[in-house]
């Protein structure tokens, strides 16, 4: 059998691609690795290998969860703090709780609403 390395990469339709940068990087500490021309931004987390890839959408294209249902980091720090600081760069609490006794959760939305899920 053939075994994943890991989650190499996420492509994500956004509507504004200078905004959805913004709110990468102050809503998770992103950092944009890499650009390729005009419509493409290339983030990741500092010191890790994960990679997120913003697509300025062309005209009629998909944006938002149409057919993703989320995606989700991992987070340092108190939920609480971590909530607020996504909500602070844009986003939009959708949910809060926890899977089980002290693993706590949070689905949140980023600006072309797709849903993200936040936990330690």
């Amino acid at each position: 059998m053939i075994k994943s390395r890991g989650l190499n990469h996420i492509h994500l339709n956004v509507s504004n691609l200078k905004r959805s940068v913004k709110f990468y990087q102050e809503a998770f500490g992103l950092e944009v690795r890499f650009t390729a021309g005009r419509g493409l931004a290339f983030l990741s987390s500092p010191g890790a290998s994960d990679l997120i890839t913003l697509c300025k959408a062309g005209k009629g294209e998909p944006i938002g969860n149409g057919g993703l249902s989320h995606f989700g980091f991992a987070m340092k720090g108190a939920m609480k703090t971590c909530i607020a600081q996504v909500v602070g760069a844009g986003g939009k609490l959708l949910e809060r709780g926890k899977h089980r006794p002290g693993i706590p959760y949070a689905y949140l939305a980023d600006p072309d609403g797709y849903v993200i899920e936040i936990g330690n």
